[in-house]
């Protein structure tokens, strides 16, 4: 899986990209996404005909930052009712990480008091490979918005969640082609007492993907969330070992679904799930994107839940060496 096209739902809701020259028609029912051009960067669209006006006439063709846009975003009319943003790319005229637009989101607190859901990094991969998509220390933008329910970050280079405490916060989603230890630490030592979907794209070393799975066993244990339902452990190059920690975790007596997908779970691993007498309480299983024999496959069907099974990979072979990989890592 890579990166092709932006997202078009999240947190339940249609995402559409904000143009400059349009009005805000639902801001209740949109999430709008506000993103840099290479057109808009060089002050070639009709809308930076505003920040023309603004610099003077004298001065052709400003270099615009995405700060720029969002601030003609906050000025117009039902701004103030919007429930939902989703940040694109930034990078265009302004810092390669995160922080300016962390910032500005901060600064804008006061102006987006409906603020529910804030997804950040919406980037292609034409746009930026994941592993270069760099992030910044996110606290500040999750304690400005306390009623936040809903926030995905794309990119784990420098991200940080800093002693995360919010007492809202529903959904939290970390896509990444390496999640170092240190980040999933932050998480598990969080205070997110209303926390009903964990999903974790774990990656791989080369990456930054450097968690074990005793980084993990906080989580397993099963104390930390109360209300988890959904835990998803994705993207992961220690899916086997992550899946036999789990087989028997008491984490497995709180959540309906367990997301495996997109890792490199193989019949070791499968068969720890298939025996464990905790994974046929659940509703789903997914473990789409896996390395497992048809044979084992087969028996998934017989747990009597959902199962997706889909996308089998075959292992590649280098050197007499096998090899499995990641959905997502570069």
């Amino acid at each position: 899986m890579a990166f092709e096209e932006h997202i078009t739902e999240f947190a339940g809701h249609p995402v559409i990209d904000w143009n400059a020259e349009e009005s805000i028609q639902d801001p209740q029912g949109t999430m709008y996404r506000i993103s840099l051009s290479y057109d808009e960067q060089e002050g070639t669209t009709p809308w930076t005909e505003k920040l023309r006006q603004f610099f003077g006439a004298s001065k052709p063709k400003p270099m615009v930052r995405w700060a720029d846009k969002f601030n003609l975003f906050l000025d117009t009319p039902n701004a103030h009712q919007v429930t939902g943003l989703v940040i694109g790319d930034w990078r265009l005229g302004d810092a390669q990480d995160s922080a300016s637009v962390v910032e500005s989101l901060v600064e804008a607190r006061d102006r987006l008091p409906n603020l529910t859901a804030i997804f950040l990094g919406d980037l292609t991969r034409e746009e930026c490979e994941i592993s270069w998509l760099e992030q910044c220390d996110v606290s500040p933008l999750l304690n400005a918005y306390p009623q936040l329910e809903h926030f995905c970050v794309r990119g784990a280079t420098n991200l940080s969640f800093g002693q995360l405490q919010h007492q809202h916060l529903k959904t939290l989603i970390v896509q990444s082609g390496g999640l170092g230890a240190s980040v999933i630490h932050e998480i598990l030592t969080a205070q997110l007492p209303q926390l009903e979907h964990l999903e974790l794209w774990l990656g791989i070393d080369d990456y930054g993907g450097d968690a074990k799975v005793p980084d993990l066993q906080p989580l397993l244990d099963g104390n930390l969330f109360p209300n988890l339902t959904y835990l998803g452990l994705r993207n992961s190059e220690i899916a086997d070992g992550i899946a036999q920690a789990l087989a028997n975790a008491p984490v497995l007596n709180g959540i309906k679904t367990l997301d495996f997908s997109m890792g490199t779970l193989s019949d070791t691993g499968a068969q720890a799930l298939l025996t464990s007498p905790l994974i046929p309480n659940l509703q789903k299983l997914d473990i789409h994107h896996h390395f497992c024999s048809e044979a084992v496959v087969q028996k998934f069907a017989h747990l009597g839940i959902e199962v997706d099974t889909s996308e089998p990979q075959e292992e590649e072979t280098y050197n007499n060496e096998s090899w499995r990989y990641v959905a997502v890592s570069e």
